[in-house]
């Protein structure tokens, strides 16, 4: 492999990759995604210490440990664009090396937990519920702009694209699977289960009008009524698919876990999200050390 150019792999002056500001030394092979740089603090703040902190645009990065594990948690922000960030200068902290700017030989494996909010698209999730994105289906179109035909679930895309019938609309969906060993151990009485709708934005792309008319009237009524492998559509976010496809394509694991915030088919919204929020911090922090 040759070098890369200054222009693909771009550095900062003082080596950290660019959008992150991050040196490989500052991050660990464990990392907690959110997307509120707020959050941060909320899961770092349970760390018996922290060795660093570092921010840059929305992408905040927290590194320490927890009862002898050394964990990273980072901010994304909103949306698969900055997932396409942070999973690739993540990646190339551990697996390229910045003297010479080509590949590694020796490859390091990263474990990707995301501690996210949602909504719930069927009617018995209730909100302030734990959930796992066992799958998601992105809507976004990341994955199209890459070689990804490996890590895509090509059973589940031909599936949901001919249940919906959006090409007329110029959607189609792509699928990606979580990893299964990771997504294993937070399995719990605790953590529902099901599939995933990743949306490229909030309003439209999930069905929700405020002045604007959704070109699709029927859109969460629809994914609800789909069900695969005994999972049904069960949640909207927006980040989702797009860390499954980048997680697996590098070689990395990557599992989704999920707050349900609001219950779209019954209109509720969670009065205490916060503490919700918190419960999961401290399950997942649980079980990470756990393992």
């Amino acid at each position: 492999m040759s070098a890369l150019g200054n222009s693909e792999l771009i550095l900062n002056p003082d080596g950290s990759i660019y959008h992150l500001n991050l040196l490989p030394k500052d991050i660990a092979p464990t990392i907690i995604t959110v997307g509120d740089p707020n959050r941060v603090a909320m899961v770092s703040k349970y760390f018996d210490s922290i060795d660093v902190e570092k921010g840059k645009r929305e992408f905040l990065t927290h590194t320490g440990f927890l009862k002898g594990k050394k964990i990273t948690v980072i901010s994304t922000g909103i949306g698969t664009d900055n997932i396409d960030i942070v999973f690739n200068e993540l990646d190339a902290l551990v697996n390229i090396d910045f003297a010479t700017r080509k590949e590694k030989n020796n490859k390091t494996r990263l474990d990707f937990i995301r501690i996210g909010t949602s909504g719930s698209i069927q009617a018995e999730i209730p909100v302030d519920s734990f959930l796992l994105s066992r799958k998601a289906i992105g809507f976004d179109g990341l994955m199209h702009f890459y070689k990804a035909g490996q890590a895509r679930n090509k059973d589940l895309e031909q599936q949901i694209n001919q249940f919906l019938g959006w090409k007329e609309h110029d959607i189609i969906a792509y699928a990606v699977d979580s990893d299964k060993d990771l997504s294993d151990i937070f399995n719990s009485n605790h953590i529902r289960f099901g599939i995933t709708s990743t949306n490229s934005g909030f309003y439209g792309p999930q069905g929700r009008s405020l002045r604007l008319s959704p070109k699709i009237t029927d859109f969460n009524t629809k994914l609800a009524s789909f069900s695969y492998q005994d999972l049904n559509i069960t949640n909207h976010e927006m980040e989702t698919a797009g860390m499954y496809g980048l997680a697996k394509l590098h070689g990395h694991r990557a599992v989704s876990l999920n707050v349900i915030l609001a219950n779209r088919a019954n209109g509720e919204f969670s009065n205490n999200g916060n503490k919700a929020v918190d419960d999961l911090i401290k399950y997942t922090l649980e079980k990470i050390v756990s393992r």
